[in-house]
């Protein structure tokens, strides 16, 4: 099974039935925009359980964020990361 983003990078697929035990591997594949064209390693794939017998209240499942790294830094992107790293210490 395939499927693809929209614009704002959202996706869906809709799986009928419990699978029980099978799982639904996400991976990146390719950006659109040309200077963000670099797979970010630690947010590369996810993967998502595809049965309804695991406790989860509802029949939707999520992802974790997947991404792409931009060729060039945003303007205020070193200082925004110095400030994170900071905040974890």
């Amino acid at each position: 099974m395939e499927g693809a983003t929209d614009s704002t990078g959202t996706y869906k697929i809709k799986v009928e039935g419990d699978q029980a035990d099978r799982l639904c591997r996400v991976v990146l594949v390719d950006s659109p925009l040309a200077d963000c064209k670099t797979v970010d390693t630690a947010r590369n794939g996810a993967e998502v359980i595809l049965t309804g017998s695991n406790g989860a209240i509802s029949d939707l499942h999520y992802a974790n964020s997947l991404g792409f790294v931009k060729d060039k830094a945003l303007p205020g992107c070193a200082e925004l990361v110095k400030q994170l790293l900071e905040s974890d210490e």
